[in-house]
C-alpha cells in the first residue's frame, strides 16, 4: 500500500485575488461562519481571559436547559436573596424578600445584564442552593459542551481569582445557544426591558450593533476594568451567520467600532460557494484482485465552502488515499479525504467514499494483481547522478 496524492482544480465563479486578514485592536478575538464552520479569525482565541458579563451567557444556557427539563417555570418566582441584592455593579435594583419570575430575571439578565439577577437564578439552581455551588455546576457543564478553557467563580462575571473564559469557548457557547434554544434566541435582540418604572433609564441593551441593520441579532457584552470591553455577538445576512467574540478594548466606542467592522469584513470579504455536488466523481483509485481494476472516488455529501470573495478563478485542490485497495470494497467505504487550500483559511479536509461495489474478481484478475505486484517487486530506479 502506499500513499496516493492527486491534484486537481474545482471550478469556482470568483474573481482574482485572495482575502486580506483582518487586523483587530482586540487583545484576543475569535470570528467563525456558523453557516459553513469556517474559523475567519483566530487572535489569541484558546486564551484564558476575564471574560466579564459575557460569561452570563452560560448561566443563561442553564437556565433554557432548565425550563427545557422542568427544573424551572418561565412564569415561576424566585426568591431573592441578601447575596443576590449585595451585587453591584449592572443590577435590577432587587431587594432581598422580594420575589420575581423567572422570565423577568431571563429578560434581566439578556437585556440589563442583571449581576443580582443571576445570583437568583444560580441560587435557584445550584444543588446547595448557593451561587459558588452553581459556579462549580457551570464548569462541569461547560467541560461536557467542550469548553476546556472555562473557569467559573460565580455565574455573572464579578471579577473573582480563577474566574476565566477563552474567546473560543464563549463562541461555542454561543453557538450552542443558538442552535439548542431557538425559542429563546429572539430575547437577544430585545433592544429594552423596563423592570422598574423607578430606574426607567436603566432599560436599554448595551449591545451597540443592534438596529444597525446589519443583521445583529446577540447576544451580550461585557466590560470591567480588568478585562477591558468585549462582546460575544452574532449576526446573519441571508442564509449566513456568524458568531464572533472581541475583548480587551478600551472603550465602548471602540468596542462598537471593531464589532461593526469585524460583521462587515466576515459578509463583504467572504463569500459562500457550492463546490461540488455529492456523487460526482473526483477521482478513481487502483483495486486489486477486484472484477475491475479501479474503483470511483466521489464525495459522500454536497460541499458547500466559505472563499474569499475576491478569490481566483480555480480552486487547488488535492485527493489523497492509500492505494492500491483490495477487493471486495462496497459502495460508501471511506476510502481518501480531499484536501482544499485557500490562503487565509484553515484546510478543508472532505472524505471520499467508494462510487460503486468492486467484488472480488476470478483468477484472472488475481493472476494481474499477483503480476502487478511482482512488477513493482522487481523495478529499480537508477539514481540520479
Amino acid at each position: 500500500m502506499f500513499l496516493r496524492i492527486t491534484a486537481l482544480a474545482l471550478s469556482l465563479i470568483t474573481a482574482s485575488t485572495s482575502v486580506q486578514a483582518f487586523e483587530t485592536r482586540a487583545s484576543a478575538a475569535y470570528v467563525v461562519d456558523q453557516t459553513t464552520g469556517t474559523v475567519l479569525l483566530n487572535k489569541n482565541a484558546d486564551t484564558p481571559l476575564p471574560p466579564a458579563s459575557m460569561s452570563k451567557l452560560m448561566t443563561l444556557y442553564m437556565a433554557f436547559e432548565a425550563i427545557a427539563d422542568g427544573r424551572l417555570r418561565l412564569d415561576e418566582r424566585l426568591l431573592v436573596s441578601k447575596h443576590a441584592m449585595d451585587y453591584g455593579g449592572s443590577t435590577l435594583f432587587l431587594k432581598a424578600g422580594e420575589r420575581v419570575t423567572v422570565e423577568e430575571l431571563i429578560r434581566g439578565i439578556i437585556v440589563l445584564s442583571g449581576n443580582d439577577a443571576c445570583a437568583v437564578i444560580a441560587e435557584a439552581l445550584s444543588v446547595d442552593g448557593t451561587e459558588a455551588g452553581f459556579a462549580r455546576m457551570m464548569t462541569e457543564k461547560a467541560v461536557s459542551m467542550g469548553m476546556t478553557q472555562s473557569t467559573f467563580a460565580n455565574s455573572n462575571g464579578w471579577p473573582a481569582a480563577g474566574h476565566r473564559m477563552s474567546m473560543k469557548d464563549l463562541a461555542v457557547l454561543a453557538d450552542k445557544l443558538i442552535k439548542d434554544y431557538p425559542t429563546y434566541y429572539p430575547l437577544f435582540a430585545q433592544k429594552e426591558f423596563m423592570f422598574d418604572e423607578t430606574e426607567s433609564q436603566n432599560r436599554f441593551n448595551r449591545n451597540p450593533l443592534l438596529g444597525l441593520g446589519i443583521g445583529a441579532d446577540g447576544l451580550k457584552t461585557g466590560h470591567t476594568q480588568e478585562a477591558g470591553y468585549g462582546l460575544t455577538g452574532s449576526a446573519k445576512q441571508g442564509d449566513r451567520r456568524i458568531i464572533f467574540v472581541l475583548t480587551g478594548l478600551q472603550t465602548a466606542d471602540a468596542r462598537a467600532e471593531e464589532a461593526e467592522k469585524i460583521v462587515n469584513w466576515a459578509f463583504r470579504q467572504f463569500v459562500q460557494k457550492d463546490v461540488v455536488k455529492a456523487g460526482t466523481a473526483i477521482a478513481s483509485a487502483e483495486v486489486w484482485n477486484g472484477a475491475t481494476d479501479t474503483v470511483g472516488l466521489v464525495p459522500a455529501s454536497d460541499l458547500s465552502l466559505l472563499v474569499p470573495a475576491l478569490q481566483k478563478d480555480t480552486l487547488e485542490a488535492t485527493v489523497s488515499y492509500k492505494g492500491p485497495f483490495e477487493a471486495p470494497i462496497a459502495a460508501g467505504d471511506a476510502l481518501g479525504e480531499l484536501v482544499i487550500s485557500i490562503d487565509g483559511l484553515p484546510e478543508t479536509r472532505v472524505p471520499l467514499v467508494a462510487a460503486s461495489d468492486v467484488a472480488r474478481g476470478g483468477f484472472v484478475p488475481r493472476m494481474r494483481t499477483a503480476t502487478s505486484v511482482l512488477m513493482r517487486q522487481f523495478t529499480t530506479v537508477e539514481p540520479a547522478l
